[in-house]
């Protein structure tokens, strides 16, 4: 997308809720010439509310996107939610805004949400421009809302309405633009006035913010607005090298998958590989409401919406961009998402999981302790919109449980954490630091680990475990936040360590550090304003500290008392209908959240949990060590009497404090592990999660197995075309030659048969073949199926292991989650692609290791063969000396 515009300006609106953002959208098209008639709110016909949900509910639920021309400049203007249930939508949007427009309600002033925005603006660095609205209702005074602007949001908020305007400029104008920079205060001085020029580079640096009054309804004061933008605000300079940044992930209506990104750098063309993560963009479309156009490229500034990538998340940069991983607004809710009577509940959270694409937020999890699906929310109307939208897109009707709050968990202090994974044919030990960080810092991970004892790739390696999963903490099971988590040091084994051992290695040594710690539970705090009458202040304040909230002295404000300060969100919920009631309907109440403190009930809430550290069998808080070749467990509280790296805080802490580390005295009884117990343990962990993919892997317990036969038969499917397309290598010989690729792999696994000694099946889709009876081939050490008409991959392995009834050890090889969550349930166990691959590649080592280790005395040499003379002779020939080596030869052939 080129433009011959002077500017071009990516610029989103923000308010709170029934501020008049959306109407000031119109209005900015409608006088622009962008739309021909004003659409309304009221009469669900806005441009921008493209959703019929949104129409009937008279709120903005997703960012929209419209393109429109004013004089010189080419805005990109994006509309974002007001509703603070849908405030990570509009957070996710600020990564890539130029400028802001924030609406205030004339009648309503600066509110709760409305703070919550202006700490984000200043959070993002965004240039900002204010629009107060609704100036045409009553009670609404220019003066009285600008002091009221300056208090709450600060001095830098100038009018520019009226005096911007005119072409003599008050000096008293100049002079409060002169009060909001050292700049600006020397060109007064100096000159008696201020350029443009430098009024545009102090809104650019966020030193004034230009604030403008009118009637968004009725098109007052919006053409002040944008005159104002096209003077004071500027265009940004952009590198040659590419990057784009994401900040929204979507489907049209026929289910194509689109990313919204903004380049900023370089130009983005159709058919393009995205850099990092290697996927060619399809089409390009620039969106304007509803509709869009298709385009081939898009220059540095511009915004628009890709097709092809599956593989890309909100927040993520690509390229030269650098990717933001940490939102400040999060849930504080989790519900459980009840399913109807017969849904099947796996489809169900492969479904959900697509939503969480575009949200990642929700965070959907399923339970498995509970055997639930739970989701968290901002709040009730958010659950309302989530129903119907998984109602229209999936065809389910579901329904929400009681919101519960959203715990978290920290530390005091600061804990060494141990982990070590090591059965038969595996090694890996971890040893990390948990500190303490500051409120609100989330979790940091870093290595100060020297690679003299642990090369920078396993280093690497155990810094992406760390953060490629959620960390429970040991008091609920609550995800941990505001903890450094360092690796101090580690050991690998040159021949039996591969990167599995350490992903299990490092989430235990995680777990053995909070046991060893003490937690805190944290829960979310509400900062909040408390407007009532002088005469029920007494009872706000009692209110206040039922809630367990600390305040500030109450101020009188306009005749009404003001109590500012911080409660917990538990206790604040539903408050607000109670205020209206006994201050009959005068009090106000305005929350933003503030974030998570210590939680004032935290042993009730503990109690209520009831969560056990020791029976979490997908977080465990032991190590794994090997004795007289037979794997065995460790509790946390014993792992130091077992390590095999020496605690570098031992070495370093003085002695009087050393105590703190020493293991406990009571003796943990060491349970025996079966290899195939380890196996399991080693099989179940996922894979990596690599954040550009889809969110965490769904966890669905296998039932038991029955007591380990030594006896049984082992099976290993593998799902061929699913296996080809994961491999890069294969998948790159398949778009050459199909063929080619399915019999390399064919060869691959004819060697992995003869070193495991399994009865391997590999299976081809052959279902769209008409008449298609179906064919089994036996190859070289293999059975390859090629399925029959109407029949998947997918379906004839689960129609296998099903009837193999649990008699064999079934290992089922493909990376289709689907598909694995069905395997196991059927009792069998699941092998990714990438952990077949890692697999063979581990046959291929140790193969090489034993025959690069045999013993001299195997190997055959000529000369041990020969009679002494002809040896004699060939040494004679080696040495360019004799040339009678024929007659020798001869003469030797003779003898023998």
């Amino acid at each position: 997308m080129k433009t011959g515009r002077e500017k071009q300006l990516v610029a989103g609106i923000l308010a709170h809720v029934d501020a008049g953002k959306t109407t000031l959208s119109e209005s900015m098209l409608y006088l622009s010439g962008r739309i021909r008639k004003l659409g309304r709110v009221d009469h669900r016909n806005a441009f921008l509310d493209t959703y019929e949900l949104e129409r009937a509910r008279g709120i903005t639920i997703f960012s929209k996107q419209a393109v429109f021309s004013w004089e010189n400049i080419e805005i990109i203007l994006l509309d974002t939610p007001g509703h603070v249930d849908f405030s990570a939508e509009m957070e996710r949007t600020l990564q890539v805004l130029d400028y802001a427009v924030l609406v205030i309600s004339g009648p309503d002033g600066v509110q709760g949400h409305t703070v919550t925005l202006w700490r984000l603006l200043k959070r993002y660095q965004i240039p900002t421009f204010i629009f107060v609205n609704k100036m045409d209702q009553a009670g609404t005074g220019r003066e009285s809302i600008l002091k009221e602007l300056k208090k709450r949001l600060g001095e830098e908020c100038v009018d520019f309405g009226e005096a911007s305007a005119r072409e003599d400029r008050s000096s008293e104008w100049f002079e409060e633009l002169a009060l909001c920079g050292e700049e600006l205060l020397e060109e007064y001085l100096g000159t008696g006035q201020i350029e443009k020029s430098s009024v545009a580079e102090a809104v650019y640096s966020r030193k004034i913010f230009p604030c403008y009054f009118g009637s968004a309804l009725y098109t007052d004061g919006v053409e002040e607005l944008l005159e104002g933008m096209r003077e004071y605000a500027k265009s940004k300079a952009y590198p040659s090298d590419f990057g784009a940044k994401v900040y929204k992930i979507a489907r049209d209506e026929q289910g194509i998958r689109l990313t919204y990104l903004k380049v900023t750098g370089g130009i983005l063309k159709v058919k393009d590989i995205l850099p990092d993560i290697e996927e060619k963009v399809n089409q390009i479309r620039i969106y304007s409401g509803s509709k869009y156009e298709t385009v081939q490229e898009v220059a540095a500034g511009g915004v628009c919406a890709v097709t092809g990538p599956e593989h890309t998340y909100p927040g993520q940069g690509i390229g030269a961009e650098e990717g933001l991983d940490m939102f400040v607004l999060e849930p504080v809710l989790t519900y459980q998402i009840q399913l109807p009577p017969g849904c099947d509940v796996h489809s169900m959270l492969q479904n959900l999981k697509q939503l969480e694409e575009e949200d990642p937020q929700l965070h959907i999890v399923w339970e498995e302790q509970l055997g639930e699906i739970h989701a968290k929310l901002m709040g009730e109307v958010q659950t309302e919109v989530l129903k119907n939208i998984i109602k229209e897109r999936f065809g389910v009707s579901v329904e929400f449980g009681a919101g519960d709050i959203v715990y978290k968990e920290t530390i005091e202090g600061f804990a060494e954490g141990v982990g070590h994974f090591e059965p038969l044919r595996h090694y890996a030990e971890v040893h990390l630091l948990l500190e303490a960080g500051e409120r609100g810092a989330g979790v940091q991970f870093a290595s100060d680990c020297s690679e003299d004892m642990l090369d920078r790739n396993w280093q690497r390696l155990i810094l992406t475990h760390l953060e490629e999963k959620e960390h429970r903490g040991v008091l609920t099971g609550a995800g941990i936040t505001d903890i450094k988590v360092t690796l101090i040091a580690g050991r690998a084994h040159l021949k039996h360590t591969e990167g599995g051992d350490f992903r299990q290695a490092t989430y235990r040594a995680v777990r053995q550090g909070l046991k060893r710690a003490k937690s805190i539970l944290l829960e979310p705090y509400y900062e909040f304003r408390l407007e009532v009458p002088g005469e029920n202040i007494g009872r706000a304040i009692s209110d206040i500290q039922k809630m367990y909230g600390d305040f500030e002295p109450p101020e009188l404000e306009d005749g009404m008392s003001v109590l500012t300060g911080t409660v917990p969100v538990s206790t604040m919920r539903g408050y607000q209908t109670e205020l209206l009631s006994y201050t009959g309907g005068r009090g106000r109440l305005f929350c933003s959240l503030k974030g998570y403190e210590a939680c004032h009930n935290a042993e009730e809430i503990i109690d209520m949990k009831g969560y056990d550290s020791e029976t979490d069998l997908e977080n465990p808080t032991g190590s794994v060590f090997c004795a007289h070749g037979a794997g065995f467990v460790v509790k946390w509280n014993q792992v130091e009497e077992y390590m095999h790296v020496e605690s570098p805080l031992k070495v370093s802490l003085p002695e009087e404090e050393r105590h703190s580390y020493e293991p406990a005295s009571s003796s943990a009884s060491r349970i025996e592990l079966t290899e195939e117990e380890l196996d399991a343990i080693y099989r179940k962990t996922p894979d990596p999660i690599r954040r550009m993919a889809d969110s965490r892997p769904i966890t669905v317990k296998a039932p038991e197995r029955g007591k380990y036969d030594a006896k049984r038969e082992e099976y290993l499917l593998v799902d061929g075309y699913n296996i080809i397309f994961a491999w890069e290598e294969l998948k790159a010989l398949a778009e050459i030659n199909l063929e080619s690729a399915r019999d390399k792999l064919m060869d691959i696994l004819c060697n992995y048969q003869g070193y495991k000694k399994c009865i391997l099946i590999l299976v081809f889709d052959a279902y769209k073949v008409a008449e298609n009876p179906g064919e089994v081939q036996k190859y070289h050490n293999i059975n390859v199926v090629y399925t029959k008409e109407a029949e998947t991959a997918d379906q004839y392995i689960e129609k296998t292991v099903r009837n193999m009834d649990r008699k064999y050890d079934v290992t089922v090889a493909t990376s289709d989650a689907l598909e694995q969550v069905i395997i196991m349930g059927q009792g069998a166990q699941r092998l990714s692609a990438k952990g077949l691959k890692e697999e063979i590649e581990l046959m291929l080592k140790e193969i090489r290791s034993e025959y690069l280790g045999r013993p001299a005395e195997d190997r055959n040499y000529l000369f041990d063969y020969m009679t002494d003379e002809l040896a004699k002779e060939m040494e004679s020939v080696r040495l360019g000396k004799s040339g009678n080596f024929e007659n020798i030869l001869k003469t030797d052939r003779k003898r023998v």
